[in-house]
């Protein structure tokens, strides 16, 4: 039972981040290489779903 929460953490500390990292570098791939079209929009948003870019925090001092 402890093994299998172990895996779990696992699976959403680290592939979740890496496959959102790996979308949103081969949207800008393609993107770069034949414009933007419905594939690189669907991997942008992909990537936005999974982990979503955190904003700046403003200061207020």
């Amino acid at each position: 039972m402890i093994r299998k929460r172990i895996g779990q953490w696992a699976v959403m500390a680290i592939a979740v981040p890496v496959a959102a990292a790996g979308a949103r570098k081969l949207s800008h791939t393609l993107e770069s290489r034949r414009g933007p079209n419905r594939a690189t929009r669907l991997l942008n948003k992909g990537a936005d779903l999974i982990r979503p870019q955190q904003a700046k925090r403003r200061r207020f001092f």
